[in-house]
């Protein structure tokens, strides 16, 4: 059942998990590399779109509702998974995210590859074997991108080692991977039908599992802070939510700040899915992949139903989006 009661099929959680990405990345697009501070003094809470201001770092005077790189590179690797019948070409996938930097570049924005994959990539060109590449990449950038691949693949071993083969190049590290390993197993049982519930404990689960994955980096367990931080976040008031995800939980790039931010968002957002992304939106820092990761995992779990008319219809007109095929053809390859 989605969150407005009305059922659902496979076919309509696979698409809103991934309306659930572009709206959440487009509603942290303005307040994206923000203070909370600053978002307060410019937005208030974020209620809706808002267009990038012209001094924002990342997205200055982009058009309200604009997706930015967690959609693109989601479908980048979409668009790999289906051709490669549920496998990802790691040198295919290094290429397209090299030639999408360039084409940004070209096209004058500032929206361009982040930290850990820009450094893999570096070192792929400079002939690097792609087990090494990646060697060092603990941030989101797999987790944030890692949805059409929980759509693709059902719950069980295989959907984390198809998430180990997507995370390699750029985030093979245990941090990384097991970021990208609980959106992925999060929104692969939202499309399986899962509830909420049953959607994070299968991320607590698959983020241990992805723990001891790829290199060992020094870093929080992700599995854990989200344990532990389940419970007392389940009791709060919105207001001291926002302070505590902030100012305890993180929501910086380090996937075990932003990916334990989304999860304890998914949460809190069981009952108003929308509400739950613009807090996202609303918090500082890396709102856009925050409010992506959790919009994806909502919208595998309720369908695209959990979103209002108006939100879907404004980020599929300003971005051109035609997702449900693309959905269509991910979930085709889970049998």
């Amino acid at each position: 059942m989605s969150a407005a009661g009305h059922s659902t099929t496979a076919l309509d959680r696979a698409h809103g998990a991934l309306l659930g990405l572009a709206i959440g990345d487009a509603l942290g697009m303005p307040t994206q590399s923000l203070p909370r501070s600053g978002i307060r003094a410019r937005c208030g809470r974020i209620e809706g779109f808002v267009a990038g201001a012209p001094d924002q770092p990342i997205a200055p005077g982009m058009p309200a509702g604009s997706v930015t790189d967690d959609t693109e590179q989601a479908l980048i690797l979409a668009r790999l998974v289906v051709d490669g019948g549920g496998r990802v070409d790691e040198h295919a996938f290094a290429d397209a995210l090299i030639s999408w930097e360039q084409d940004m570049i070209a096209r004058g924005s500032l929206d361009l590859l982040g930290p850990s994959t820009r450094s893999a990539l570096a070192k792929l060109q400079a002939g690097e074997p792609v087990e090494e590449t990646g060697r060092y990449g603990t941030t989101n950038g797999a987790a944030m991108r890692i949805a059409p691949v929980g759509i693709a693949h059902a719950p069980g071993p295989h959907l984390l080692e198809a998430v180990v083969q997507a995370s390699r190049v750029t985030h093979n590290t245990g941090l990384g991977i097991s970021g990208a390993a609980a959106i992925a197993a999060a929104v692969s049982a939202g499309v399986d039908g899962a509830d909420i519930d049953q959607a994070l404990d299968a991320a607590t689960s698959a983020a241990a599992d992805g723990a001891v994955r790829g290199n060992w980096i020094a870093g929080g367990s992700i599995a854990q802070r989200f344990s532990v931080f389940r419970g007392p976040v389940g009791g709060m008031a919105r207001e001291d939510v926002e302070d505590f995800l902030y100012d305890v939980v993180g929501t910086s790039v380090q996937s075990q700040e932003s990916v334990v931010a989304a999860l304890l968002l998914v949460e809190r957002g069981s009952a108003d899915p929308f509400d739950a992304l613009c807090t996202a939106a609303s918090l500082g820092g890396d709102t856009d992949t925050v409010a992506a990761m959790a919009g994806a995992v909502l919208g595998a779990v309720h369908g695209a139903a959990a979103f209002p008319a108006e939100a879907l219809r404004i980020v599929q007109q300003v971005n051109d989006l035609d997702l449900e095929p693309i959905a269509r053809r991910l979930l085709a390859l889970r049998s």
